[in-house]
């Protein structure tokens, strides 16, 4: 099947599975791109942020909320400690080189996560179906201020994280954790898999 322009990417993490209400492994993140009106980014490109650059190894956490999460849990695990790791939106030449290292074992961790993928072609917009299955993915899963149903390990990276939210919720997200999911996306999410079924 050939890369979609448009989705939503869940990934999975060695190690994570779930323990309560399923079997099978856990998904730990959960996203999506192009929800602001007007913009061009297609699926594969935004993959490729999280993940890294092949070539160097490097990668650019000013571009990937993801990245920016994973190296800020490193440097609680692994003392990975990058000065300006987060600090700027934007970064000079120096600064770059200097967190190359943290750069790198961030994309080593990424680039081991497995990840599937859901086709959603819709248009790029706050509205988008897209930015609806994220949002109510992300409530479903989240374990933040509610009894975990599948709760992280104790190994998990995640627990280093000095961001409550990802700590709490067991997922590499922020944003939507605390929310409730809708009661209709289930359903929803049910057709967006079947029709995604009938172009394989």
């Amino acid at each position: 099947m050939e890369w979609p322009k448009r989705g939503v990417y869940f990934f999975f993490e060695d190690g994570e599975d779930r323990s309560n209400i399923g079997n099978g492994p856990r998904i730990v993140r959960v996203g999506t791109h192009a929800v602001r009106t007007g913009s061009t980014t297609k699926l594969w490109t935004r993959l490729y942020q999280h993940k890294g650059q092949p070539d160097t190894g490097g990668g650019n956490h000013r571009g990937s909320i993801f990245r920016l999460l994973v190296g800020d849990a490193l440097t609680g695990r692994d003392q990975l400690h990058s000065p300006t790791w987060g600090k700027q939106k934007t970064a000079g030449h120096d600064v770059k080189i200097g967190e190359l290292e943290l750069e790198r074992h961030v994309s080593k961790v990424i680039g081991s996560m497995p990840f599937v993928w859901l086709d959603v072609a819709d248009e790029a917009r706050p509205e988008s179906l897209r930015g609806y299955v994220e949002r109510n993915a992300i409530a479903l899963l989240s374990n933040y201020n509610k009894p975990p149903h599948d709760p992280p390990s104790k190994k998990w990276l995640g627990n280093y994280s000095t961001r409550e939210r990802v700590r709490k919720s067991g997922l590499w997200n922020q944003i939507h954790v605390g929310e409730g999911y809708e009661s209709g996306f289930l359903d929803v999410l049910e057709r967006l898999i079947s029709e995604m079924r009938l172009k394989s």
